[in-house]
Parts: C-alpha cells; structure tokens; sequence
C-alpha cells in the first residue's frame, strides 16, 4: 500500500523505463537516435506523464488508464520497429527494455481491470457501521455435509 505521497510502483516502473530508454538511445547510430530514437523517448515521456496524471486525477482515473494502456502498446511497437532497425547495441540491450515494457503493461493491464473486477466480496462498509467477513462455511455446516 502506498501512500499519499509515495507515487505507487507503476509511477516507478515508468520512471526507471524512461531513464533506460534515455540511455539507450543515447547509444544509437546517429542514423537512428534523432528519428526511432526520438520517437522512443517522446513515447515513454507519455507513458511517464499519462500514468502520472492516472495517479492524482481520481476522478477521470479510467480514462487515464484506458489512454495508458494504448501508449504503453506504441510503445511496444516503436521498440520493435527499433529492434527491427538494429538500432540498439545489442540484443541484450533490446531485450531488457521489452521485459520492462512488458511488466509496465502488465501493471497497467491489472490497474485496468481493477476499474471492471472490485476487488471487494462484500459490501461497502458505511461510516460508522462495522462490518465482518462473510464466512463461506461455518463448523455446523461442515458437520451437516458428510449426513
């Protein structure tokens, strides 16, 4: 559980995939860093400030989240054209970008599909009424099956 003022581990996971990308395109070819490159780092740039207002705009969060979940799969496409360019260094390079990519759209992806599967079994607990968990089975209802 984070906090108010710790941005949550997607906020994170985009950081560090936005630093990364930085670096590698940095290595690029000249041929390449000022056109996949630049659109590499403008991609992840978005992904950074949609997940960022995703986070502090509650009100319009699905929104934000729907619009992530389509940057995060340019981006996936625009590493792929790159990969396909050779862009990259080497494989290995290419190869730690996509499994970082493919976790953020992973995160993405459950934060989605919170909005559509609450997470909760139960009732909304409202103020000042205290709730306990359903239980699914009780004793006397284990000693009633095997009759």
């Amino acid at each position: 559980m984070t906090s108010r003022f710790q941005p949550p581990p997607i906020i994170k996971a985009c950081e560090r995939l936005l630093v990364d990308i930085e670096q590698a395109v940095g290595n690029f070819h000249r041929k390449y860093r000022y056109h996949i490159g630049l659109e590499l780092r403008r991609q992840a740039m978005t992904i950074y400030t949609t997940a960022n207002r995703a986070w502090r705009d509650t009100p319009h969060q699905r929104r934000w989240v729907e619009a992530l979940v389509w940057e995060v799969d340019a981006l996936k496409q625009h590493m792929q054209v790159a990969k396909l360019l050779r862009a990259f260094t080497s494989f290995r390079q290419f190869e730690h970008l996509a499994r970082q990519a493919e976790g953020l759209g992973a995160q993405v992806g459950g934060w989605r599909k919170s909005f559509t599967h609450p997470h909760a079994q139960n009732a909304q607990a409202r103020p000042g009424v205290v709730q306990r968990g359903q239980k699914l089975s009780t004793r006397a209802a284990s000693m009633g099956a095997n009759r």
